[in-house]
C-alpha cells in the first residue's frame, strides 16, 4: 500500500512539474505578460480533467500489473518508464499548445477569428481529443482487468469445485433458456422409458414458446387482413398483378422495338421491304420442309386452297409462332415483325401459285373469298329526276 502512494505521488509532482514549466515557458518567452491559459475557466478545467484521468490511468495500469502477476522489478521498471514518458509528452505539448492559446486569443481579439469559450477553436479540439483518448485508455484498461479478473477466478473455482458443483454448472446458454442441470433429472423423470430414452419434464426455453405464441397471432392477423377482410391483395392477385404489369411493359417494349404485333393484332403487309425479308428468313427456316417454291415437302404444299390450321393472317402468324405438331415454334428465333413478314410472304407470294411436283393436298378446302368490288358512287338526284323525265 505505502508502495503505491509513493508511485501516486511520483506521477502528481511530475504532472504538476510538467504543467507549471508548461505554463510558464510562454510567459519567460513573451516578454509582457499575456493572458494566462489558468485565467480561462475551460480551459482550467480541461487541465484538471485531463490531471485526474492521468492519476488514474496509472493506478489502472499498477492494477493491471499486478492482476498480471509481474515480478516487483519489472513493476518499478514499467512505473518508472511511464511516468517519465507522460513528463516528457506533456513537456513537449504543453508549451505549444499553451503558447498556441495565448496567440490564439491575442489574435481573435484582433481579428474576430473563431473561438470557442475564449479559447482558440484548435486549443480546445487538441485539449477535448486528449481527455477522449485518455478516456478509451481507461475502459481499455478496465477490460484487461475485468478479463484477468475473471481468469484467475476461474482457475480457482476449477481447482476449488467438487465434482458435483462441475455437474450442476450451467452454460451461460443454458441459464438462458432455464435448462436444469444434470442432478436434477430425478426431479424431472415422468416414468416413461422407451429403449433406455427417458421423458423429461423439460419446459420449452422461453424465447421459443414466445415466438411460437407470435406466429400464431401473425397467423391470425395474416388471415384476417388477406382472406376476411381482403384489405390487402392475396398472393394470387399480386401475381395477377405482377402478370398484367410484365405484359404492359412487354408491349412498350415490343411498340418501342417495332414488334408490337400478336395474333390478335397482325394483318397482311404489303410493303416490297417487308416481303422482302419475309422471303429471305423463309428460304433461310421454312425452305427445308416446304421447298422453296412451297410446293411441299416434309410440310405441306403452301401454294394450293387445302389447309390443315387455316388460311387466314392471324392462323398462319399462329402457327407459325408458336409451332404444332411436328412444326417447331420459331418464336424464340424470329421476332413478332419477322414472322408477320414471312406470314405475309406466303400469303401473297406463295399461295396460288403452281410449282413444279406439288405435294398432294393435305387438309380442308378453303378458298380465300373475293375482295368485295368498290361500290359506286351515289347518283346526283337531280341528274337522275331529269333522266326520268327525258324518258
Amino acid at each position: 500500500m505505502l508502495l503505491n502512494m509513493r508511485k501516486t505521488s511520483k506521477y502528481l509532482l511530475g504532472l504538476m512539474t510538467a504543467l507549471t514549466l508548461g505554463a510558464a515557458q510562454p510567459v519567460w518567452a513573451a516578454g509582457p505578460p499575456s493572458p494566462s491559459v489558468f485565467s480561462n475557466p475551460l480551459a482550467l478545467t480541461f487541465i484538471i480533467l485531463m490531471i485526474l484521468l492521468l492519476v488514474i490511468i496509472a493506478i489502472l495500469g499498477n492494477i493491471l500489473i499486478g492482476a498480471a502477476d509481474v515480478k516487483l522489478k519489472k513493476k518499478k521498471k514499467s512505473g518508472a518508464a511511464l511516468a517519465t514518458v507522460i513528463t516528457t509528452l506533456l513537456l513537449l505539448a504543453s508549451p505549444a499548445l499553451f503558447a498556441q492559446d495565448a496567440a490564439g486569443t491575442t489574435t481573435a481579439a484582433t481579428t474576430g477569428a473563431k473561438t470557442i469559450a475564449g479559447m482558440s477553436a484548435s486549443t480546445f479540439y487538441v485539449m477535448a481529443t486528449v481527455i477522449f483518448l485518455e478516456l478509451f485508455i481507461i475502459i481499455a484498461l478496465l477490460v484487461n482487468i475485468k478479463f484477468l479478473l475473471k481468469t484467475e477466478k476461474d482457475k480457482i473455482a476449477a481447482e476449488t469445485e467438487t465434482a458435483e458443483e462441475k455437474a450442476n454448472k450451467l452454460t451461460w446458454w443454458d441459464r438462458f433458456n432455464a435448462l436444469r442441470p444434470v442432478t436434477e433429472e430425478s426431479s424431472l423423470d415422468l416414468g416413461h422409458d422407451y429403449d433406455g430414452i427417458r421423458e423429461l419434464n423439460n419446459r420449452l426455453p422461453g424465447w421459443w414458446l414466445y415466438g411460437f405464441y407470435g406466429c400464431i397471432i401473425f397467423a391470425g392477423v395474416y388471415l384476417y387482413r388477406f382472406h376476411v377482410s381482403h384489405t390487402a391483395p392475396s398472393s394470387k392477385q399480386e401475381y395477377e398483378r405482377a402478370v398484367a404489369k410484365a405484359d404492359l411493359e412487354l408491349k412498350d417494349y415490343l411498340k418501342q422495338k417495332g414488334d408490337a404485333v400478336d395474333e390478335n393484332t397482325v394483318t397482311l403487309l404489303t410493303s416490297d421491304a417487308d416481303l422482302a425479308e419475309g422471303k429471305s428468313v423463309f428460304v433461310k427456316s421454312c425452305a427445308a420442309c416446304h421447298l422453296e417454291s412451297g410446293a411441299g415437302s416434309v410440310g405441306p404444299n403452301l401454294t394450293d386452297d387445302y389447309w390443315m390450321h387455316g388460311n387466314d393472317v392471324k392462323s398462319m402468324f399462329k402457327t407459325i409462332l408458336y409451332g404444332i405438331n411436328a412444326m417447331p415454334s420459331w418464336q424464340s428465333q424470329y421476332s413478332n415483325k419477322q414472322i408477320a413478314q414471312v406470314t405475309s410472304y406466303i400469303k401473297s407470294k406463295l399461295h396460288g401459285t403452281n410449282p413444279a411436283n406439288p405435294k398432294p393436298p393435305q387438309g380442308t378446302l378453303i378458298k380465300d373469298e373475293p375482295a368485295a368490288a368498290p361500290a359506286a358512287p351515289a347518283a346526283d338526284s337531280a341528274a337522275q329526276t331529269k333522266k326520268i323525265a327525258m324518258n
